[in-house]
């Protein structure tokens, strides 16, 4: 064969789907590998803040005002109520319903932007400075990690549904969506330890 090796086709790939969604798709991997290393992040805060706590003969020290629970409560009773829309659009993106999608992200995306306005208030009234003491700046610590992480899904969801808005969607883009959902569920369940130590724990000791 004129030193040519020959050839030889050992199956048809043609039949097998463009893309998947959940556990089918790597980037599904990849969302969860990222929540599992946030989540070790906000581990790690909470330990030093327990190990402070520890140390400390008064928590918060004398001298320091517990913060308010008016604002965290209403913070997080919408945040905790979000995971029912959120819920939802999981449902919708299964069911392949472009419509509904389209319409549960851009509630979320409102949902996302009424948490941060509540997150700012509840930020005025934690009562320490973050360079106070050990104590402010633990407590500073974990309120803006996780603020961190609600600020950055909202813009993900935002950016998420104009493009679900402006273009043609997908098998890709619907997998991007239940990404999205999911990581949402993250970021609820990061915020019950870390509500529990801020603003219950110092009341219980």
């Amino acid at each position: 064969m004129n030193g040519e090796r020959a050839l030889r086709r050992v199956g048809d790939l043609a039949g097998l789907p463009t893309s998947a969604q959940g556990p089918r798709n790597l980037v599904w991997w990849g969302n969860i590998s990222f929540m599992a290393i946030e989540g070790t992040g906000f581990a790690l805060a909470i330990g030093a803040c327990l190990y402070l706590l520890g140390q400390s003969p008064h928590w918060p020290p004398p001298g320091d005002s517990l913060p308010g629970l008016g604002w965290s409560g209403a913070f997080t009773l919408a945040l905790v109520l979000s995971e029912l829309p959120n819920l939802w659009l999981i449902r919708q993106v299964r069911a392949k319903s472009i419509a509904r999608v389209r319409l549960g992200m851009l509630v979320m995306t409102l949902i996302g932007i009424a948490l941060i306005g509540l997150r700012w208030f509840e930020l005025q009234h934690l009562n320490v400075g973050w360079d106070h003491d050990a104590y402010g700046s633990t407590v500073w610590m974990l309120m803006v990690l996780h603020t961190s992480h609600v600020v950055t899904e909202l813009v993900e969801t935002a950016v998420l549904t104009v493009w679900l808005y402006t273009h043609e969607v997908g098998d890709d883009q619907l997998g991007d969506v239940e990404d999205d959902a999911d990581y949402w569920t993250f970021v609820i369940l990061a915020w019950v330890p870390i509500y529990l130590l801020v603003y219950w724990v110092p009341r219980w000791l």
